[in-house]
């Protein structure tokens, strides 16, 4: 018989005006891969914080290893062996990559001062080690999102967790670096006999990955089942509770004009490196021109400098005829260009603000909204959050609530809902669907389309090649900067894109 290392009884989380986990009862053996999926909102993180020590449960008891957890703390867990990756991360920007593995338990030369060159080499011997390759001297505010997520498997591992939670630890990677991943999950399990939960939207990853799945929905526990035992559309059935299926896309031949023109771009990245080389590509109206590339390779650096948001060092950017090279963000925004950037928490929200808020942003000056472009018309602006909230499904209690609280999905809804209301002709979505579950993919890739045909000019940037298959009427691969290849929808399949990603161009004439 299988050991219980984890078991939850009765657990109950009550949040102001939301039960987030009701009276769920459940265990994970030791040795298993352990899925939980479910909606946004769906209480799962707040399930697996509540082990991890974030939150103490209403209600209900938890047992580690057959022991109950009497304090609730991170230390505690700790101390337990169970390490979490969080979904969103808890980096220093300014400290190097070894800084942050080893922060809070930094080696010692001559037990006082710490010891960088030690640690350099403890987290070089840690990346050899578990396959995940990264500069232990690189500062995180100057790497790609997908390097901070290794940094931070890494530094749950560097203390010794035995169970290692996982909150949807593929949100930010590339197929092949989640290939990757699952080498090392799969080792850590097999050959070190350590216990792996993992929290995720990805139901095909679940299926590639798990031994078995607990779904969840609305904070309830629906069922736990045997991976070998359950289909992909089996699962989302569970987790939505109607039929879920992202069926091939209606898209109507649009001849529009040209509203984007990106002409010999060269830009830089954070650390001063060329991060794109000469780049050009044409979008017009009512066409999504989707960009497929292992992430790094300029896309980011792309989206920020059409946006305003990062210096053009050479070449020319032309928006609706407009030279707008070099144009601040503001003025790209007076254009009529919207923009989901890649990292909502960074540059999509504000945390400690609410919802409405979040969602007035870059309209208060609007006449709707304010009186004379000072006294703020509060009614108006509740009013209008509360529509937003509705039609874009965002999961909250109230619209005042801070958006910080939400589930990453739902904070993902309120950027969209915003940048979606504007009055916009042009859209740089940047990872629309990163870290959302398929009931919002569905309803994300609707909104997408429905713009696309409305006659919006679309640049679509996403990790996720199904996505960019499913969306763009037109594809680029980028490699180091530089386009390696340009099809149309249909040209191309996704085991072939892989060449054009890696580098391989494609012939011309």
């Amino acid at each position: 018989m299988s050991e219980r290392i984890i078991e939850f009884k009765n657990v109950s989380k009550q949040f102001p005006g939301v039960l987030a986990n009701d009276n769920i009862s459940l265990h994970v053996n030791k040795g298993e891969i352990y899925a939980i999926v479910g909606e946004n909102g769906a209480g799962k993180s707040t399930l697996m914080k509540t082990m991890y020590g974030l939150h103490a449960p209403t209600s209900g008891e938890v047992y580690v290893k057959g022991e109950p957890i009497k304090r609730f703390s991170p230390s505690t867990s700790i101390k337990k062996g169970i390490g979490m990756v969080h979904q969103h991360f808890m980096l220093v920007p300014s400290f190097t990559i070894a800084e942050n593995i080893v922060l809070g338990s930094e080696p010692r030369s001559k037990k006082i001062f710490s010891d960088k060159k030690k640690a350099v080499d403890i987290v070089r011997e840690l990346s050899e080690t578990y396959g995940l390759e990264v500069d232990p001297n690189a500062k995180i505010r100057d790497v790609s999102v997908g390097i901070q997520q290794r940094v931070e498997i890494l530094k749950t591992l560097y203390k010794g967790a035995d169970i290692l939670i996982l909150d949807e630890p593929t949100a930010v990677l590339t197929p092949q670096e989640t290939e990757e991943l699952f080498k090392v999950i799969r080792r850590l399990v097999n050959e070190l006999n350590k216990t792996v939960i993992i929290i995720t939207h990805k139901l095909n990853e679940v299926l590639a990955i798990s031994d078995r799945v607990a779904v969840m929905r609305q904070g309830k526990l629906v069922d736990v089942v045997n991976t070998c035992d359950v289909t992909e559309r089996i699962l989302a059935e569970l987790m939505v509770g109607r039929e879920v299926l992202l069926e091939e896309i209606d898209r109507p031949e649009m001849s529009g004009e040209e509203f984007i023109s990106v002409e010999d771009l060269t830009l830089k990245n954070n650390r001063g490196f060329e991060a794109l080389k000469g780049v050009s590509f044409k979008i017009k109206s009512g066409e999504i021109l989707g960009i497929a590339g292992i992430e790094g390779n300029g896309q980011s650096e792309l989206v920020e400098a059409m946006a305003g948001m990062r210096k053009i060092e050479a070449g020319k950017l032309y928006i609706k005829k407009v030279d707008a090279t070099g144009f601040s963000t503001k003025k790209i925004r007076e254009l009529g260009v919207a923009h989901i950037p890649e990292d909502r928490l960074v540059t999509g929200l504000s945390k400690i603000s609410s919802i409405t808020d979040n969602v007035l942003m870059g309209n208060q000056f609007k006449e709707e909204f304010s009186k004379n472009r000072i006294h703020l018309r509060r009614d108006n602006i509740r009013n209008y959050a509360k529509k937003l909230v509705e039609k874009f499904d965002v999961r909250t209690a109230s619209e005042d609530v801070k958006v910080g609280s939400l589930s990453g999905g739902n904070m993902q809804k309120v950027v969209i809902a915003r940048e979606f209301s504007f009055d916009t002709e042009i859209l740089l979505i940047s990872q629309p669907t990163r870290g959302v579950d398929i009931g919002a993919i569905e309803f994300i890739h609707d909104q997408i389309m429905k713009k696309r045909n409305e006659g919006c000019a679309i640049l679509l940037v996403s990790a996720e090649l199904d996505e960019i298959f499913r969306l763009s009427d037109r594809i680029i691969t980028l490699y180091e900067g530089e386009v390696t290849g340009e099809f149309k929808n249909g040209e191309i399949g996704k085991n072939e894109i892989g060449y054009y990603m890696t580098g391989n161009r494609k012939e011309q004439g």
